[in-house]
């Protein structure tokens, strides 16, 4: 495994117990990281998904926190410092999709997509730019090609992700100057494994893919790592789109 620097960091990932979140948590804590793994609902889960990671590298942990919740997530966060005190990387994975036509969505269904994927990452920025004080530090959001592409029935999590790279890049240029880079990382469907949704709709996608199969969780899971790594310091509120090649097909 190539060394990426991250041995002895400290990472926090949220909506970390399953899917992509847990190959994410996964690839870190490969890495080296002490990794937090956050979830908002099943202890049970949490702790299965933290009995997958023992043996590596690094160690992992799970804390309770629905980070679209103010208090909550600065709970999280002070746990967090308090725990390891400072904090290298926060990947924003936590997603919310209430799947609906863009002629005829509920709009409160369309607010916490929009909620989903915001409110973390406005929430946490303060305490994370003092936790990563003095830096490098890493924050890293998962997107969706869905921010630039009409999917069918995806109106709420397409605007909510689109918004959310537009935040990237904000929070980029602000926190640049504190030595912390902030990206993001997009993809397309993911193959989930046995029992993929809409089998049909994966295999048409899959030969249409330049590299011949879906997305994995752990191809995000790497990209995600190259951004956190100590080479990817100069990038700055990028989106990198890791799909197989899929997004060029237009």
């Amino acid at each position: 495994m190539a060394d990426r620097g991250l041995e002895g960091k400290v990472a926090l990932v949220t909506g970390a117990t399953r899917g992509v979140g847990l190959a994410i948590a996964r690839k870190l804590c490969a890495e080296g990281c002490h990794t937090v793994l956050n979830y908002a609902h099943s202890e049970e889960a949490a702790q299965h998904a933290v009995g997958q990671l023992s043996g590596l590298p690094g160690s992992a942990t799970a804390v309770r926190a629905d980070v679209t919740r103010r208090e909550e997530l600065t709970d999280l966060l002070a746990t967090v410092g308090e725990r390891f005190g400072r904090l290298d990387v926060f990947v924003h994975n936590a997603a919310s999709w209430n799947p609906a036509p863009a002629v005829g969505a509920d709009p409160d269904g369309v607010r916490t997509d929009l909620a989903a994927a915001l409110d973390p990452l406005l929430y946490a920025a303060p305490a994370v730019a003092r936790l990563m004080a003095g830096g490098p530090g890493r924050v890293v959001a998962v997107s969706s090609s869905g921010a630039r592409s009409v999917i069918p029935r995806y109106v709420g999590l397409g605007v909510a992700k689109a918004a959310l790279e537009s935040l990237v890049r904000y929070l980029a240029v602000e926190l640049a100057g504190r030595g912390i880079a902030v990206n993001a990382v997009s993809t397309s469907k993911i193959d989930k494994g046995p029992g993929t949704p809409q089998p049909q709709v994966a295999a048409a996608l899959a030969a249409r893919t330049p590299a011949g199969r879906l997305t994995t969780p752990e191809d995000i899971a790497d990209a995600v790592a190259l951004l956190c790594s100590a080479e990817a310091g100069w990038i700055h509120g990028q989106v990198i789109t890791a799909d197989g090649g899929l997004s060029l097909r237009g």
